[in-house]
């Protein structure tokens, strides 16, 4: 029998009510989803495909609206603090521009400079200002922390997500697997308090996946990888994970750092590539992370989606075993 008046026992049903609800929510309502937006015509090319194959996108809808609704499902049985909400309100509004990068080209620029304004709403929430080294001890950042890294880190992070992606649930996947290593490694330092909010996106995540992944049913379009991308950014500032975080984001990292090579070497423009008759991969370059191996090796899009999840998870065990909170 559950002890409810046990802290952990408590913990245990509020982490477990907050992750399965918006995963049992999306998993049983994508269907739905991919129905509706299959007869609104809102659809996109698989190119990794050898015949042509049209999928449903904007799937990242479902995620953001079920997460939402089941959290506050859970406001009825489990009391959250302040910064849950704050947290899910910037991830909402990047999810909304998300939305509008999907239906209207407002311009790079314009984007950027309104989602940095969009994290500003944590700046009073994020508590954690300081990097605690084991052998220099705390380094107070305070107000540079606050004003800078806080909404550049979001930004960042949203788009690392956006643009490390292609592949049949491979961003998808990669997100469930930062954000989950994230929640490990609050669960590990016993600071929980702050992150229900984003372990109901991840919850609504992990559902949206069983129907991302080879082969894909849906794809989630620019609201997903904005919405998700601003919740590792999210619980990363919140809960001051600032060089563990980064560390789980290498692989991401060093796919924008190809791309910036690629576009300052002014390569041709190159954004697919194709499926073999024997159903492995031929990518135009190795210039982007995901095509590496399938450059100089004959794999399919599943096995070079998994070496990815296996890099992926190489970085997030060392994220979560990283010393302190940093």
């Amino acid at each position: 029998m559950l002890d409810l008046d046990s802290p952990s026992t408590l913990l245990t049903l509020v982490l477990g009510s907050t992750f399965l609800v918006p995963f049992l929510a999306t998993y049983v309502s994508m269907p739905y989803f991919i129905r509706k937006l299959t007869d609104k015509g809102i659809i996109a090319r698989d190119y990794y495909k050898r015949e042509v194959t049209m999928i449903p996108e904007r799937g990242g809808i479902a995620i953001i609206l079920v997460a939402m609704v089941c959290f506050s499902l859970n406001t009825l049985f489990f009391k959250f603090s302040s910064t849950n909400y704050v947290v899910l309100i910037v991830i909402a509004m990047f999810g909304l521009f998300g939305i509008l990068d999907d239906m209207v080209d407002i311009g790079r620029v314009t984007k950027l400079l309104l989602m940095y304004y969009c994290s500003y709403p944590l700046i009073q929430y994020a508590t954690h200002t300081a990097f605690t080294l084991p052998s220099a001890g705390n380094i107070e950042l305070g107000i540079l922390y606050l004003q800078f890294i806080v909404p550049t880190y979001v930004l960042v992070a949203s788009n690392l997500v956006n643009m490390h992606s292609g592949f049949n649930g491979l961003a998808s996947g990669l997100s469930v697997i930062v954000l989950i290593s994230l929640i490990i490694k609050s669960i590990l330092l016993g600071d929980v308090d702050n992150t229900f909010a984003v372990v109901s996106v991840t919850g609504a995540t992990l559902g949206y996946y069983m129907y991302d992944r080879y082969p894909s049913k849906i794809f989630w379009g620019n609201v997903g990888s904005l919405t998700i991308g601003a919740a590792i950014g999210t619980i990363i500032v919140v809960q001051g994970f600032i060089i563990s975080g980064f560390i789980m984001l290498i692989p991401h990292t060093i796919n924008f750092l190809m791309y910036v090579y690629w576009r300052v070497m002014k390569f041709p423009v190159a954004k697919f590539g194709k499926e073999r008759e024997d159903g492995t991969l031929e990518v135009p370059n190795a210039l982007t992370l995901k095509w590496v191996l399938p450059y100089y090796r004959r794999v399919t899009e599943r096995q070079a989606t998994w070496a990815m999840y296996a890099l992926t998870m190489l970085f997030c065990a060392i994220g979560i075993l990283f010393p302190g909170r940093i």
